[in-house]
């Protein structure tokens, strides 16, 4: 059906994903020669570097965002949004599991990832397109049970993950015994399982926007991408996977002058965590913003919300392998301002999606909150 209604005809295939070859090209030179180059650099020309990464990269992450709204359109809601989250939240996994193994040993590198993530998705990404969205729109609808079971799961998460470890009496710190990261990485697997069987099988309706039924003919994707056109689901997944690889390669290369400048310039250690993260979310900021923008304020949903569900529960049971694997110790608790910061996220989401609809007021709350977590960065 979605062959037939956006037709398959769009051109040559190559012209359409020039910024795949660009990305791969990119990943190639700056794989062989970046390292010599960015050691040796002076600040303006680190600078450049970084703006040529930041552009390829970004370039890379909207063919990403085309080929899910693709998938979107061929296999239904919420299969597309599931894949591209579950595209976005495995660059996450592949490069803090690539750091343990090859770099040096940083404790709370998952914890400060997480974190930032979480911010950034449910504050900045959740303010941005709920503010944007209620600009263009007024009030706009999302299903309820669907954001209630999304917040069903990342409330215990997110406590269990990142605030129980600070009054844990077994280990010294903020971290778990391995009786407790075992019991950990289970339950956030088998808890994620369970959540993907309601969302894609048993209770598929309540993530379908409202007046939607199971089956329903897909958007209008020419409107959103212009000049592209619907091809088989097979291609459409090939090609948003060969888009993740030199995103993933080109975000560990664009770390190396990030923290090289912030050296240099003696901003906070923590800022080069959250460049890269937003960075790594691109994407999915990108889809959420266009599909609000369009009056389909249940896909953003499906996005954030989900990527968030899908940040603690992935990253979680895969850091701790890779520590007991190891022998390292992995730091998880946060500390009292950040814990105070992320409890009042949570809270907040809870009153934002409590009732089927928002406007522009609870955008401006997020964005007030991601404003904050940007400022304690700094002090």
């Amino acid at each position: 059906m979605a062959q037939e209604e956006f037709g398959s005809s769009g051109g040559p295939l190559w012209r359409s994903e020039v910024s795949l070859g660009v990305g791969v090209a990119a990943a190639f030179v700056f794989g062989l020669y970046g390292p010599g180059w960015m050691a040796d650099a002076s600040s303006f020309e680190l600078l450049g570097m970084t703006g040529v990464l930041f552009a390829v990269i970004l370039a890379a992450a909207f063919g990403v965002v085309r080929h899910a709204d693709a998938l979107a359109v061929l296999l239904g809601e919420p299969y597309g949004t599931l894949i591209l989250t579950l595209s976005v939240i495995s660059i996450e996994v592949m490069m803090i599991s690539a750091v343990m193994l090859t770099g040096a040993d940083n404790p709370t590198m998952a914890r400060e990832t997480m974190y930032a993530v979480v911010m950034i998705v449910l504050n900045g990404m959740v303010g941005l397109t709920l503010l944007l969205g209620g600009l263009r729109h007024h009030e706009q609808e999302y299903n309820l049970r669907g954001a209630n079971a999304f917040l069903a799961v990342i409330v215990p998460l997110a406590v269990l993950v990142l605030i129980l470890p600070n009054f844990t009496r077994s280990t010294d710190g903020p971290t778990f015994s391995l009786v407790q990261e075992i019991f950990l990485a289970v339950v956030s697997l088998g808890l994620y399982g369970v959540f993907l069987a309601v969302q894609t099988v048993r209770h598929r309706a309540d993530f379908l926007a409202p007046g939607d039924s199971v089956g329903a003919a897909g958007v209008d994707l020419e409107a959103e991408h212009p000049g592209f056109s619907i091809r088989s689901s097979g291609l459409h997944a090939t090609l948003l996977l060969a888009y993740l690889v030199p995103i993933v390669f080109l975000s560990k290369i664009l770390a190396i002058p990030i923290d090289v400048g912030i050296d240099r310039l003696g901003a906070p250690a923590a800022l080069g965590g959250f460049l890269v993260a937003v960075l790594i979310l691109s994407p999915e900021v990108m889809s959420a913003i266009r599909a609000a923008l369009a009056n389909r304020l249940q896909r953003s949903v499906n996005i954030f919300l989900g990527s968030v569900v899908a940040t603690i529960a992935l990253t979680v049971p895969a850091v701790l392998v890779i520590a007991a694997v190891l022998g390292e110790k992995v730091v998880l608790g946060l500390d009292s301002v950040d814990s105070t910061m992320l409890l009042l996220t949570l809270l907040v989401c809870m009153v934002t999606f409590g009732s089927g609809r928002t406007n522009v007021l609870q955008g401006a709350v997020h964005m007030v909150l991601f404003l904050a977590y940007v400022i304690l960065i700094f002090d």
